[in-house]
């Protein structure tokens, strides 16, 4: 299984969220013609996350789906994953504990 990994920034919020957006776009066009890949998503430095930075996983797992890809959100802080069950997403994504 291929997997692709990007590091999220500290503050995943409107102000930083269009770089990390292009490096995992980047990312999810290096699994283009694998079979069920997985876009790997290091959020363990990350401790804040935003609307627009939700929003921003959405749309990466919305893409990654059209591909039959999964995104995988690793190290994911507490905060994080109550944001995600707390808005209904977090079966969108597979979310793994830190390494």
């Amino acid at each position: 299984m291929d997997e692709s990994l990007v590091r999220a920034p500290a503050q995943l919020t409107a102000q930083h969220r269009r770089p990390f957006r292009d490096e995992a776009l980047a990312a999810l066009t290096r699994l283009e013609g694998a079979t069920g890949g997985r876009l790997v998503i290091d959020l363990s430095d990350t401790v804040r996350v935003d609307s627009a930075g939700l929003g921003t996983l959405v749309v990466l797992q919305l893409r990654a789906a059209e591909h039959r890809h999964a995104v995988v959100l690793r190290g994911t802080c507490e905060e994080v994953r109550l944001l995600l069950l707390m808005t209904r997403l977090d079966d969108r994504f597979e979310i793994e504990p830190h390494p």
